[in-house]
Parts: C-alpha cells; sequence; structure tokens
C-alpha cells in the first residue's frame, strides 16, 4: 500500500479527470436515451427520433481522434500536466454549455446544429483526456505496479458513471416527466462545472511525469509525433486501436443503449431501471480491481485475452437477458457485462500505453485509443438499435460478439510485433 500513498495525489488526478470524462460523456448518453430526440430532432417516428439523437452522441467519437493528434502534439512536445490542464477546461466548458442550448421548438434547425458543435468539442476535448490520465498514472508507478497504477484512471469511468447516473435518478424521483423535459435535464449539465472545477484543483498541484522529464533531458522532443507514429508504430496504434473496440462496445451497449432500449421499446420504469444500472457498474469497478492486480501478477496482454474471450460469450447472453422481462436476469446479464469489460479496459492503461516509447506515446496512446472508440462506442448503439429493429433485442448483442472477435485479433497481432513477425 506504500505506493498508493506516496503517490496519492497523482493518482488522485488521474482518476478525477477520467471520472469527470465519464460523467460528461454519460450525462450526454443518458439526455440522448431519454429526451434530446423529440427535443432537437423532431421527427413522425420515435424510432428515427432516438437514432439521430445517437448519431450526435456518436458524433463526439469522430471529433475525438482528432483531439488525440492535437492534444498528442503537445503532450508529446510540452508535456503531459498541461496538456491534460487544457484538455479538461475544453470538455468542461462544452458541457456545461449544453444546459443553455435552446430546443428545436424555440430556433428551430439552429438548436440540433449548436448541440453537435458543443458535442464535437466535447469530443475533442475528451480525445487528449484517457491518454494523458494513463500516462500520469503509468509514468509515475513504481516497478512492477503499472498495472495496478495503471487501473486508476479507469476506475473514473465507475466513478463517472455512478454520478451522473445517481443524479438522473434523483431527478426522476423529485420531477414529473414533464418537468424533467422542460428543464430537468439541463442540472446535470450544470453540476458538470462543479466537478471539472476539482479536477483543475488537482491537477494544478501535481508535476511533470518523471518519464517524459528524463527523456526530455536525453533528447529534444519529436518534431511532429504523429508523423513519427505513422512512420515507425504504424502496426502497434492498428493493434492497439483494435484491441480496445470491446471496452467501448461493452460500455455503451451495458449503459446507453440498454436504458434507451430498456425504457422504449421493452417499457421498463426508467427510474427501476438506472437503479439496476446503479447497482451493475459496480461490477465493472470489481472487474476494473482485478484485471489491475491480475496484470502485474501475469501480464497485461493475457488478462485482455481473457477479457476478449469473455466479450464474446457476453455477446450471445446479452440481448435475451435484457428482454427476459425479469430484473434478477437483467440485473445479472447487465452486472456480467460489465465486469467483462473491466477485464478489457482495466489493464488498458499499462498495456496500451507500453506500446510506445515515450517520445511518441501520449499521442499514439490516444489515437489508439479514440480511434478504437470510433469502432467500439460510436457505432454500438446504432448497430444494436439496428439489430434490434431487424430481428428483436434478442440479437443485440451479437455486435458485442463481433466486437470481442475483433479485440482479440488485435491482441494477436501485438503477439506477431513481438515475434517480429510484423
Amino acid at each position: 500500500m506504500e505506493p498508493y500513498r506516496r503517490h496519492r495525489r497523482i493518482l488522485t488526478a488521474s482518476l478525477v479527470g477520467t471520472a469527470v470524462e465519464f460523467y460528461d460523456f454519460y450525462i450526454y448518453g443518458t439526455a440522448a436515451a431519454l429526451v434530446f430526440g423529440p427535443l432537437f430532432f423532431p421527427s413522425e417516428s420515435p424510432s428515427a427520433q432516438l437514432m439521430l439523437s445517437f448519431m450526435s452522441f456518436g458524433l463526439a467519437f469522430f471529433a475525438r481522434p482528432v483531439g488525440a493528434v492535437v492534444f498528442g502534439h503537445f503532450g508529446d512536445r510540452i508535456g503531459r500536466k498541461s496538456t491534460l490542464v487544457a484538455s479538461l477546461m475544453l470538455m468542461g466548458a462544452s458541457t456545461l454549455l449544453i444546459a443553455f442550448l435552446p430546443t428545436f421548438a424555440m430556433v428551430g434547425w439552429v438548436a440540433p446544429l449548436l448541440l453537435c458543435i458543443l458535442r464535437f468539442g466535447q469530443g475533442f476535448g475528451l480525445g487528449g483526456e484517457w491518454g494523458g490520465a494513463a500516462l500520469l498514472a503509468v509514468e509515475n508507478a513504481p516497478p512492477g505496479w503499472q498495472s495496478r497504477f495503471g487501473m486508476f484512471p479507469q476506475l473514473g469511468a465507475p466513478v463517472g458513471f455512478i454520478a451522473a447516473n445517481g443524479l438522473f435518478l434523483l431527478l426522476g424521483l423529485w420531477l414529473s416527466d414533464a418537468d424533467f423535459a422542460a428543464w430537468g435535464w439541463r442540472i446535470p449539465f450544470l453540476v458538470s462545472a462543479v466537478l471539472v472545477g476539482l479536477g483543475l484543483w488537482v491537477r494544478l498541484k501535481i508535476g511533470e511525469t518523471p518519464a517524459f522529464s528524463e527523456a526530455l533531458e536525453r533528447d529534444a522532443p519529436v518534431g511532429v509525433p504523429i508523423g513519427e507514429l505513422l512512420r515507425g508504430h504504424f502496426v502497434a496504434t492498428l493493434a492497439g486501436t483494435f484491441a480496445v473496440v470491446a471496452c467501448f462496445a461493452i460500455f455503451y451497449l451495458a449503459t446507453s443503449f440498454a436504458l434507451a432500449h430498456g425504457t422504449t421499446t421493452l417499457g421498463y420504469p426508467k427510474e427501476e431501471f438506472l437503479l439496476i444500472q446503479l447497482g451493475a457498474i459496480l461490477f465493472m469497478a470489481a472487474g476494473i480491481i482485478f484485471a489491475g492486480y491480475a496484470s502485474d501478477a501475469s501480464s497485461a496482454q493475457r488478462v485482455l485475452r481473457w477479457g476478449c474471450g469473455a466479450t464474446m460469450l457476453v455477446g450471445l447472453l446479452f440481448g435475451p437477458a435484457l428482454a427476459s422481462g425479469s430484473w434478477l436476469t437483467i440485473f445479472a446479464g447487465l452486472a456480467t457485462s460489465l465486469f467483462v469489460m473491466g477485464l478489457v479496459y482495466g489493464p488498458l492503461g499499462s498495456w496500451l500505453t507500453g506500446l510506445f516509447p515515450v517520445r511518441v506515446r501520449y499521442t499514439g496512446a490516444s489515437v489508439a485509443f479514440n480511434v478504437g472508440g470510433i469502432l467500439g462506442g460510436a457505432a454500438a448503439p446504432i448497430a444494436a438499435q439496428a439489430l434490434g429493429d431487424w430481428r428483436g433485442t434478442e440479437v443485440v448483442g451479437l455486435y458485442l460478439a463481433l466486437a470481442g472477435l475483433v479485440s482479440f485479433c488485435g491482441l494477436a497481432l501485438v503477439t506477431k510485433i513481438e515475434r517480429g513477425d510484423a
């Protein structure tokens, strides 16, 4: 426990930032699932409204790789700390401004345009967030503690989810559906300002990572990190991109999509479903912690392989559990899915950053993570909605099985790199 105590400020800074990231992302995802369709995307078909709402949700995933290149450039040239502060400020400002947006009924097409612009801003800021937080933790880790330190940014995901989901649950209990749709949905976006302020306060008190400082002493920073990454580490970037697909797919199917589909198509009560998800997310935290310790005891690559195999199995069970009509079965399905997400998400902090040398590590880890997010996260709710419209809820999890297979291929590619075959 001594390394935890000695580096508690660093670990807190890495956790708080990703907690804010997932809080911001999830309040948008929840609002998109519950109210953004009719408020910002009028249409005769509720299914079309929901699809358009999810498309705006997915827009941020396309902004994230752009942000990854920009923030990665400065993170590899001027340092991790200042870049992390800038990414958090942009992300927080975009989220806060969503609280003040007019609806389609007020200003017509300008409303969805402004929503999409701010959603892009959210994603752009987020593009530099995870990679920097992971480096902050891993590059300060003592030998043999990389995965246990690297799990702290990952633990920000369940923390942010609980904060967001818990707030929506309270609002659902306090407000009528009409009041929530009229103005209550804005409250979580306002609250994000408090969390961003806390994150900035913590991050401004930390120093630069030892690995980056030592790299600067040995050599000048890379002129164009993305250029060197693509010239010298393209296969590693491709492998990392494929490897992160599974964790994004599980998270957004078990959270945003499950909430939207469960409370509309399947007719489950909103408050009860949010409560079920709050309990299930604890299993994600347990999976992350288990994966962090298991990765340091064996290897992150091995734990990720376990997780990918489990993702394919979960994909076959997810849809039937969601459609079962039994709260116990729904909870078991979501809890199992999110525990498996912990296995494919927990080791990424140490595994993904370890694919790249220090001089291009911020760019490499950020680009791989965020491009993989397009395949696993942006497409997940849309693909699941399409599968549900095609053959019903029982088949929506097939996308998870495919995501697990794609991530498994990414891990296999890394093994080929290590053997010198690629």
